[in-house]
């Protein structure tokens, strides 16, 4: 088992804090490159409850969503939104969506996020 980066714990924990949810950050993890800004768990699964509750099929499954989040000890995960995996000259999903990475599989990570242009 890998000892996570502090830096990155670091960076998660002020998020986790609550003081912003402007932090952008893009990450390597099992070899995807994600991108984005980081929330707050509590925020994170706020926002995917409410996209859940919203689908037809897929509304039962919001209340996994609801449970609080547990605070002991330092943060495991990273909870991205207006996120995309990169591949190519692509961002996929073009609008962002909602990623949830553990620390610990992040191999490499850079502050800001990255973007293509055709110019």
């Amino acid at each position: 088992m890998r000892k996570p980066d502090e830096l990155i714990v670091d960076i998660a924990a002020l998020v986790e804090s609550g003081h912003s949810n402007q932090m952008s950050l893009t990450v390597v993890a099992g070899g995807a490159v994600i991108t984005g800004r980081l929330a707050p768990e509590a925020v994170w699964r706020q926002r995917v409850s409410e996209v859940l509750t919203n689908s037809a099929r897929l509304g039962e499954f919001s209340t996994v969503f609801d449970t609080p989040v547990k605070k002991d000890g330092p943060p495991t995960h990273l909870h991205f939104h207006v996120a995309r995996i990169l591949q190519g000259t692509v961002g996929i999903p073009e609008t962002g969506g909602m990623y949830r990475v553990a620390i610990e599989d992040v191999s490499a990570w850079t502050v800001g996020d990255f973007s293509y242009s055709d110019h």
